[in-house]
């Protein structure tokens, strides 16, 4: 099986479990975690252009899980971490890996916020090395082993 189709499947696997759990991810540690971590995904090269930043707002604004909060309020916190991100990518991504963070209290939603990572990084067809690196910096700071989700 060719890499993209491994990464497909997982991602819809992920997609499954996330919406099987939805009604134990509403808190808003949840929320802030996983709009840090669209942003870092989003920029995990370094840049991001308006064709991302459109595309990765429009998953977010799809996923079903993410549907326990208000759209505007996701979209407010998802521009609010690209912003840091951009401006300073160094600097930018320390803040937002410490709201990535918030999740590692509950096991459930730090996983989550994980899995949402790596379904946002193959949306496009193409979950790159980059993309994988932070994914897998942020399961450090979840305090969850990256292998666990073949990073």
């Amino acid at each position: 099986m060719a890499l993209w189709d491994r990464i497909k499947d997982s991602a819809a696997t992920m997609q499954t479990q996330l919406v099987a759990k939805r009604n134990d991810l509403k808190s808003g540690a949840f929320r802030d975690s996983s709009m840090a971590m669209c942003a870092l995904v989003a920029a995990a090269d370094g840049t991001i252009d308006a064709a991302e930043r459109q595309r990765v707002a429009q998953l977010i604004g799809t996923n079903e899980v993410l549907q326990n909060f208000p759209a505007d309020e996701l979209r407010r916190r998802f521009d609010e971490n690209l912003d840091k991100l951009t401006a300073d990518f160094d600097f930018g991504k320390v803040s937002v890996m410490q709201e990535i963070a918030k999740a590692k209290k509950k096991p459930a939603e730090a996983r989550a916020v994980i899995q949402i990572g790596i379904i946002i990084g193959g949306a496009d067809g193409d979950f790159d090395k980059t993309e994988q690196a932070v994914v897998r910096e942020a399961c450090f700071a979840l305090d969850l082993a990256p292998h666990e989700f073949d990073l």
